[in-house]
Order: structure tokens, then C-alpha cells, then sequence
């Protein structure tokens, strides 16, 4: 109702009487505010009636460098790839659109003109067999450009990448604001300022925020723009998701249980008593299709109670002397029920050396050892343990991890040493008395898995051993931790046990969130080290 209409300001009244456009009507499908049209935008593949909709946008954008397609080149386009011919439409026209092809990248290298590797845009190179997606055009109508149409495009680029199992996306990017300064600076010094964000480049600097690294740069790439001084940025996406095979069966998985044991110490008579508990936690946690199962620091503790009568660093020494037994046991479930199990730790006695060793026994048969290399302050003076000197990375048929015992994921060094090869997963078996004592463990192996972008199970007992000094009391809270992240659990805690109390804890990590976080985290803090100024590096000779 008209008493409902704003009146009009005296400012309004005062104003010239010149008149006012607006953006929206400068943009092409736009009327008179009285009649004005909205946008209707659809993403779709291009077709054959698109092509003058096409021209007039190459008309519009590339009027200064060379004449647009002709029409035996966009039919070719079309006929030998039309999925990778996408355009976004306003209203029934097209605004906007993204031109590329697949091509076997060996064939052609880092070192190819664009007329060649596009076939002079009759994509006669067009591989469906090859590797690479390659961007022949991305353009968009002058009138939409600010409403990141190209952005779109590049989304839907990079999702048929994705779909089509494709290596990576390449392109060759004109340059052309260094038209402006190539007379005060080399074209590499001008692509290292876009990318300080010193100089803005219309073409680079949307490149670079939409994921695109440079890979070189290109010389006499496109003769024909001279605004470029027919220099180009050879530019690279590479898509996280590809396989390089698909087998049928027994490939990689993306998702990866994990079972823990939270365990309650408790004296035992006899080996195969222990056994028998183990093997309870081994069955229940297989029945749930767990690819590993983690159990806590010092798991053969339980028959230190047939050395009552002796010192806590003489029981350790006798305990040593069913390690051997326990590990063709752990080797014989893994085997069987077949899963992955980190097997705690135990007590190794060799060479009048006493070592804590964390074992890891496959579900194909083999195994690895990880040494605890950071002994504590009673460890060393009680118990007369040592540390090991090597880090080991483990390769499994569901990917990298890394194993640290207790008071070694206190060190920050070492797991970032692992990440640096490549480990998922972080397993930390654990014992502590105190809740003090957990919590140190705890807040590391939180911080871990932040700063290496991974994930950290924890395992840890409870319960007592009595008459046992140094060894009696126990306290923890298993639990597996991940990133901080928007795709992770907003504590950035997986899943954990109840305290105290003895329980299993189950739960699926997802492989791939990794690798989305580390190209598009809010941060990405194992991307973002600088190492211009610092280094990791291992001092001693592996084992």
C-alpha cells in the first residue's frame, strides 16, 4: 500500500538530476530498475548452438590478441571431448565459459607452445588415455566479470578432474599486467611479486588464490599476446584423490579402523592366562573388522607379579624372558584374525642392555620394532633402561604410521621427523600412574596430531600390579586425536575411553580428510614451515 512507501529524503530532492545507474544495469540481461531481471545461472556442458554466445565473449575479452574460434574448431572441441567443453548460462545465455582437454603429458613436457598442445585449438592431441586435464580457456563475459563465475568454472574443472581419476590439472597463464612493468623487471622477478601479492596480475593472481602453483615459466608460449610479451605461468593443480591403479580387491583403503585396548592391569599365574586375555580383546576387536588394534605400554606387566620377591629392575630383566614367546603369540593373532596389532610394549634384555621395545606384528606376517628412545628420569635411574637410536616409519596395506612409546611423543621432533616421510597415523602405547602424568602425554599427542596434520591413537592401563614399586598404580583415558579443523570434530577428538575403566574404543579415521586439510586447511602448518630458515635432520646412522 502506498503508506507503506518510503517517502523521499530532502536529500534526494536536493540531488542533480543527473541520472543513476546502477551495476545491475550495466550487466548484460539487465533492465530498468522497474523492470529488472534476475540472474538465473546454470553450470552445464556447452553445446552446439552455444557458438555465438561464445564468440561475442571471445570478441569482448581477446579483441586486442587474435580473432575467436572458428566454427570447425569449436565442432572439433565438441566432438572429441565434449565434457570438458563447460559453460555457465544467465537467462538462456552464455556468460561464461571453460574449454580444456585430456592429454598424455610425457608427450609433451614443460616445454610446449600452446597451439601445439591444443592441436591449434582442433584438440587433433586430445588423449582420453592420458594423465592431465589440460585448460585451453577460461573466460567470462566483461559484463559478469565480478560475480566469480571463474571461480565456478574452476570448481567444476577441477571436479571432473577428480571424477576422471585424472593426475592433475596444467594450464599456461597469461600474464598480462607485466606489460606494465617489463621494462623495470624480469618476468620471473614480476610472477615472485604477484605472488607477495606486491603486484596484482588479472590472470595470475586469480590462478594462484584459486589452488594453482607455478610450475615455470613458459617463453614464446602464445605468440600472439604481446601484453604478456608472449610469456606465460605454466601452472599446476594436482588432484589428491588420484589412483595411479584400481585393482579390484586388496587396494588402499581411504577409511581406517582402529581398535584400542584399554587394559586393565591385574596379576596372572601363567603365560597362557595372559594369553587368553589377549586374545579376547584380539577377537572382539577383529569381529568389528579393525584394520589395527592398539594396546598399551609394558602388556606383559601382568606376570611380573611371579617376581614379587625381587627389585623392580631384576623383575624387568626376568620379564625379558617371555618377550620371544609373546611375539609369536601377537604374530600368530595377527595372522589369524587378521588385523594389524601394535603389540603394546615389552621389555627387551640383550647385551646386558635393558630396553622397552613397541612391536608391531602385520596381518601378511611380518613385523617391525619401534625402541622408546626418551627413557623417563625413573626409568633410567630405577630400572637401569636405556633408549634406542632409530626411528622407524612402518608401511602397512593401509598406509604410513609411526609408532612412539609414552614419553617420546613428548618430544616433538621425533613425530614431526616421521610426518616429513609420510605417516597417517601415530600410535602411542602408553603407561601412567598419575593423572598428572596422563595428562602431559595426553596435551602432546593432542599437539602432535595439530602440528603434523595426522591422526594419534593413545592406549593406556589401569587398574594396579601390588607390591610392585615403580609399577603398582596406573591412570588413563585412551583416546584418538586429530586435526583442528571444520572437517574434523570441533574438540579435535576422534572418540575417547572413560577413565579408568577397563573398555575397548573403536574408531574410523578418514585418510582423505588428511589430504584435503594439507592443500586446503584453514592453515597448514606442516605446508607453512619455513624451511629457509630451520631443518629436522637425524643425526646418528639408522638401524
Amino acid at each position: 500500500m502506498k503508506k507503506d512507501m518510503p517517502k523521499k529524503s530532502k536529500l534526494l530532492k536536493k540531488s542533480s538530476n543527473k541520472k543513476i545507474t546502477s551495476k545491475k544495469e550495466q550487466v548484460p540481461g539487465h533492465k530498468s530498475h522497474k523492470h529488472q531481471t534476475r540472474h538465473k545461472l546454470l553450470l552445464r556442458n556447452i553445446q552446439h548452438g552455444d557458438y555465438n554466445d561464445l564468440r561475442e565473449i571471445m570478441e569482448r575479452v581477446y579483441s586486442h590478441i587474435t580473432t575467436p574460434w572458428e566454427k570447425e574448431q569449436y565442432e572439433a572441441q565438441l566432438a572429441k571431448f565434449p565434457e570438458g567443453q563447460i559453460c555457465i548460462e544467465d537467462n538462456g545465455k552464455v556468460v561464461a565459459a571453460a574449454l580444456s582437454l585430456i592429454v598424455d603429458y610425457e608427450q609433451f613436457g614443460d616445454k610446449h607452445t600452446y597451439v601445439q598442445i591444443t592441436g591449434n585449438g582442433y584438440l587433433t592431441t586430445h588423449n582420453p588415455k592420458g594423465d592431465t586435464l589440460y585448460g585451453m580457456d577460461i573466460m567470462v563475459h566483461p559484463g559478469y566479470q565480478g560475480l566469480r563465475l571463474g571461480r565456478r568454472l574452476y570448481d567444476a574443472r577441477k571436479e571432473l578432474c577428480e571424477k576422471l581419476n585424472l593426475r592433475r590439472i596444467i594450464a599456461g597463464g597469461r600474464i598480462p599486467g607485466y606489460k606494465r612493468h617489463a621494462e623495470e623487471m624480469s618476468p620471473q622477478t614480476y610472477i615472485r611479486q604477484v605472488k607477495n601479492k606486491e603486484i596484482y596480475d588479472p590472470v595470475l593472481s586469480f590462478q594462484l588464490s584459486n589452488e594453482f602453483h607455478v610450475r615455470k615459466l613458459m617463453q614464446n608460449y602464445w605468440f600472439e599476446d604481446t601484453d604478456s610479451h608472449t610469456y606465460a605461468t605454466l601452472l599446476e593443480w594436482i588432484n589428491i584423490y588420484y589412483e595411479s591403479t584400481a585393482p579390484l580387491f586388496g587396494g588402499q583403503k581411504t577409511v581406517v579402523r582402529v581398535g584400542i585396548v584399554q587394559w586393565q592391569m591385574r596379576t596372572v599365574n601363567s603365560v597362557e592366562e595372559l594369553v587368553k586375555q589377549i586374545e579376547f580383546f584380539v577377537d572382539t576387536l577383529s569381529d568389528y573388522q579393525c584394520d589395527f588394534i592398539l594396546f598399551p605400554e609394558y602388556i606383559s606387566a601382568p606376570l611380573m607379579s611371579q617376581f614379587e620377591s625381587t627389585s623392580a629392575s631384576d623383575a624387568l630383566r626376568a620379564l625379558s624372558q617371555f618377550t620371544d614367546r609373546m611375539k609369536l603369540v601377537f604374530s600368530e593373532f595377527a595372522v589369524s584374525y587378521n588385523v594389524n596389532i601394535i603389540a603394546g610394549s615389552m621389555p627387551e634384555y640383550d647385551q646386558q642392555k635393558l630396553r622397552n621395545v613397541a612391536f608391531l606384528f602385520k596381518r601378511d606376517g611380518s613385523s617391525g620394532f619401534q625402541h622408546k628412545i626418551h627413557v623417563t628420569p625413573d626409568e633410567a635411574m630405577d630400572l637401569g633402561m636405556r633408549g634406542g637410536d632409530a626411528l622407524h616409519i612402518f608401511d602397512t596395506d593401509v598406509g604410513k604410521i609411526g609408532i612412539l612409546v609414552c614419553y617420546d611423543v613428548e618430544f616433538p621432533e621425533l613425530s614431526r621427523f616421521l610426518a616429513e616421510q609420510g605417516m597417517n597415523i601415530l600410535f602411542v602405547p602408553t603407561w601412567t600412574d598419575t593423572k598428572n602424568a596422563y595428562l602431559r602425554v595426553r596435551r602432546c599427542a593432542q599437539a602432535r596430531a595439530i602440528e603434523n596434520e595426522c591422526y594419534v591413537a593413545l592406549a593406556g592401563s589401569v587398574g594396579n600390579l601390588p607390591n610392585l614399586a615403580n609399577m603398582d598404580i596406573q591412570y588413563s583415558q585412551s583416546a584418538v586425536f586429530c586435526p583442528s579443523d571444520f572437517a574434523f570434530p570441533h574438540d579435535a577428538i576422534v572418540a575417547e575411553a572413560t577413565p579408568n575403566t577397563e573398555m575397548t574404543l573403536i574408531a574410523d579415521l578418514d585418510l582423505e580428510l588428511l589430504k584435503e586439510l594439507r592443500l586446503k586447511g584453514s592453515v597448514q602448518n606442516f605446508k607453512d614451515r619455513r624451511l629457509d630458515l630451520y631443518r629436522l635432520q637425524w643425526i646418528k646412522a639408522q638401524e
